[in-house]
């Protein structure tokens, strides 16, 4: 493979490698670095990419082990994702305030998830990818991808009802 084949075959994902990273490193420069590491391997391995049925999964899961073996030599126990890119642009302040607020609160929530779950929340809800390509990437079978993810947003969801219920109380 030739440098325009595997920048052919890169440039459609590289921008997902980076958000990934920097969901779990939450610096820039570190997930650029990550980032560039994790593209001069796949440079370094180009003539074995042929192989992989899909080259953006495996780019996704050498990203992942990448950021958490960084993480794992800093002795970081708590990974953040911070998601920059929530707004409505069509909606009045007064709403678009109460959305950031909200999720102000998500991400708070996320802080406190497993690894894992956490994980493939960023990797479903705001990645978008599929159940199977998650699967690949964590290693893990669809099945136990799906219960996680339910469980994760059903945290959030509880969470989220709680503080939005604080104060209230129901006569019933």
């Amino acid at each position: 493979m030739n440098q325009q084949e595997f920048i052919r075959v890169i440039s459609p994902f590289k921008d997902k490698l980076f958000r990934m990273a920097k969901r779990l490193l939450v610096s820039t420069e570190e997930a650029e670095d990550a980032t560039q590491e994790v593209l001069v391997k796949l440079w370094k391995n180009n003539h074995v990419l042929s192989n992989y049925n899909s080259v953006e999964a495996f780019a996704m899961t050498m990203t992942k082990n990448y950021c958490l073996d960084q993480l794992k030599s800093k002795r970081a126990s708590n990974l953040q994702i911070v998601h920059n890119n929530y707004s409505d642009g069509t909606a009045s302040a007064q709403r678009q305030l109460e959305d950031k607020d909200s999720w102000n609160w998500v991400e708070k929530i996320m802080e406190d998830l497993p690894e894992q779950q956490r994980l493939i929340l960023q990797l479903r809800d705001v990645e978008e990818y599929e159940f199977s390509e998650i699967a690949k990437i964590m290693d893990m079978n669809e099945t136990a991808v799906r219960v996680a993810l339910s469980r994760a947003r059903k945290i959030i969801r509880e969470q989220l009802v709680k503080k939005h219920n604080y104060g209230i109380q129901f006569n019933g």
